[in-house]
């Protein structure tokens, strides 16, 4: 039989993943995803509680305030730019911006109590990593610009020690708990096609040290889509972000290698109620 394309090769996982597990997910777009896929799946899912996060610093910054639980307050609130008149935090998605510090706060603090008590008595966590280029203010990396004028920051690329440093930092805080790390296949191009192979190169090598040291797991989601799904079928209209059908194939990799064989209808069966769900009504 003629070969189509370059099999990605999965790694041996045990297939240990239950619906019993608790899992915190955090890291870039592409992590949002996948976690929508396992909370219509049946599992038990905190995801991005401080939105999407795209680079290890800002991971493990999250990381570490979950850990602490330690509020947000006055000083951490910032003014959007663009005109756009809302209230945000540089550690923060702007989906978590609000009209005025005080509805910021309230939003902001009520996710975070949640999503630091979830942590807690969590046992896994996945994160996915978007890019090793960050954005610093006053020397601190920020999770987000908040569409203020880029003369306000300095833009660079961390190298490979700078993101296992956070990794290692990701991989400590969280003790115990299973860990997962991934690189998202959605490509940054902003700094240039080159500079974004560079970016998630450093993401898999620093990645890679902490999978040799056994302190964490590895998914190839990056590689399916540039391997297996290598046409632009797969692609959404923007040419940078998967497919839904790329997605679903990932996804189903995904259930193949890390979940438990004998969990896996009542997986299908959950899947299949959400999308009912889902459905609008016709009346």
């Amino acid at each position: 039989m003629v070969k189509l394309y370059t099999p990605v090769e999965l790694p041996s996982g045990k297939g240990d993943l239950v619906l019993s597990d608790r899992i915190m997910i955090l890291g870039s777009c592409f992590a949002d995803r996948i976690g929508c896929k396992l909370r219509d799946a049946g599992f038990d899912v905190c995801l991005n509680p401080f939105g999407t996060l795209y680079n290890p610093a800002s991971v493990a910054a999250a990381l570490e305030r979950l850990e602490s639980g330690e509020q947000f307050s006055r000083k951490d609130c910032i003014e959007m730019g663009a005109g756009a008149g809302l209230v945000c935090s540089f550690s923060h998605h702007t989906s978590f911006a609000r009209a005025d510090e005080e509805q910021f706060l309230a939003n902001a603090n009520r996710a975070l109590e949640e999503a630091s008590a979830f942590w807690k008595s969590c046992n896994r966590l996945i994160v996915t990593y978007g890019t090793a280029f960050v954005w610093t203010r006053d020397g601190k990396v920020v999770a987000n610009c908040l569409k203020r004028l880029p003369a306000e920051f300095d833009h660079k690329m961390m190298d490979v020690g700078q993101c296992r440093a956070h990794m290692e930092r990701v991989a400590e805080i969280a003790g115990g708990r299973k860990l997962m790390l991934t690189v998202s296949p959605i490509r940054h191009l902003a700094q240039g096609a080159h500079s974004n192979t560079l970016s998630k190169a450093t993401l898999q090598l620093a990645s890679d040290c902490l999978v040799r040291e056994g302190k964490a797991e590895y998914f190839p989601s990056y590689e399916i889509i540039l391997d297996e799904l290598r046409d632009y079928r797969f692609y959404a209209d923007d040419l940078v972000h998967p497919s839904d059908k790329a997605v679903e194939v990932i996804w189903e990799r995904f259930l193949d290698c890390c979940t438990a064989p004998s969990e896996r209808e009542v997986i299908r069966q959950n899947e299949k109620a959400a999308r009912r769900m889902a459905h609008r009504p016709v009346h």
